[in-house]
């Protein structure tokens, strides 16, 4: 099968669209298939990404404004003459906004199949960086959406969401999970030392520093007697962060072995974001075997079991994030217990295994359209 992969995002960003997409690069070579990746081009001077498995046709790109992280696609032929010159069976749209719009469109006019992913919540991000402008992207997500074959939600949570909004033909494919890079035997009591040289209990956070992740509601795990906060990650809100997480341990980012340890090393991971579509960075803590913190909100519905693997708390609850973290720092045994079922729970859910899935949606698209294309 050859497939081109349209993605806002791919390495060396770090983000979950461009992990994502990486990861479904890979499976598709592992098995056999054909695909090209077409992605905003990087930063000037990052260099070439070694780890593509595949060609990658970047398209030029400017900053966002007010978030030079992200790279915004400009218009290009690129896009349709890698289209033209690939001859996929289905175009794979990786979190479409606006490379994965004209992605779309250009299909659509070639008459191949297009399969959409859903993975992040435009409209969570109106409100906090708008105040307001959410029905306007449910417009913009229904439209994008609604021209794909089939639209791939990550969680049941992001699956109703987009039900709910009017999206047609919505189908769930989560995430995988690399359980040999995130293992429980990567603790490593010398950087548990480094890092809580008073023997504290570490509490962890890895992910973007932006507005939308609401990281200032760990200020008052700050405040909690032996227990020693770590941020992993970069973002515009590092800052503001801080100030207001007085004695955490800011680690700026971090990648391969290296957050593999680290994530091993906690003692309490802890999500904080109300807008996860699905939360990879949950999913990697729990095959690490560390119990986990978030809110019962979208994508850590579907991965915390509240109680067994992790606690729940309510989406933006300074004083219940607090409570839920000083309540497993302070027992040993249930941080062992949850830890050990946290790792029990993703060890089926390999990348190798999700890939498959995705690769059997593929081929449902295609078979539909040869059903009406026969009738």
């Amino acid at each position: 099968m050859r497939v081109v992969i349209v993605t806002e995002s791919f390495p060396p960003d770090v983000n979950g669209v461009a992990h994502c997409a990486l990861q479904t690069a890979r499976h598709l070579v592992d098995r056999g298939h054909h695909p090209l990746v077409v992605a905003p081009a990087p930063a000037p001077g990052t260099g070439p990404d070694p780890d593509a498995p595949c060609q990658v046709v970047r398209v030029p790109s400017l900053p966002l404004p007010g978030y030079p992280q992200v790279r915004v696609a400009l218009p290009s032929r690129r896009l349709a003459a890698a289209l033209v010159a690939h001859r996929p069976d289905v175009v794979h749209l990786a979190g479409p906004f606006v490379l994965g719009v004209r992605g779309m469109a250009a299909a659509a006019r070639l008459g191949i199949p297009a399969v959409a992913v859903y993975q992040t919540d435009l409209a969570g991000y109106a409100r906090i960086y708008m105040g307001a402008g959410e029905a306007a992207a449910w417009r913009r997500i229904r439209s994008v959406h609604a021209a794909a074959d089939r639209t791939l939600a990550p969680s049941s949570a992001a699956r109703s969401d987009l039900e709910e909004h009017g999206v047609p033909r919505v189908a769930l494919w989560p995430r995988g999970v690399d359980t040999v890079r995130f293992r429980p035997d990567r603790r490593d009591e010398t950087l548990r030392r480094a890092l809580a040289p008073h023997g504290e209990r570490i509490v962890g956070y890895v992910g973007r520093l932006a507005p939308e992740k609401h990281v200032e509601l760990l200020s008052g795990v700050c405040g909690l007697p032996g227990v020693r906060l770590v941020v992993v990650g970069d973002g515009p809100s590092r800052g503001q962060l801080a100030e207001a997480l007085p004695g955490a341990v800011f680690l700026g980012r971090r990648t391969g072995g290296e957050l593999a340890r680290i994530f091993a090393s906690l003692d309490v991971f802890v999500h904080t974001g109300p807008y996860e579509t699905f939360c990879q960075t949950v999913q990697e803590a729990m095959a690490s075997g560390v119990p986990v913190v978030a809110p019962a909100a979208g994508g850590p519905l579907d991965l915390v079991a509240h109680g067994r693997t992790g606690l729940l708390v309510p989406p933006r609850d300074a004083t219940a994030v607090r409570e839920a973290v000083h309540a497993l720092a302070g027992d040993p045994a249930r941080r062992a217990a949850y830890g050990a079922a946290a790792r029990a729970s993703v060890e089926g859910r390999t990348w190798a295994a999700v890939g498959d899935q995705l690769i059997d949606h593929y081929d449902q698209v295609l078979a539909a359209r040869r059903t009406v294309v026969a009738a």
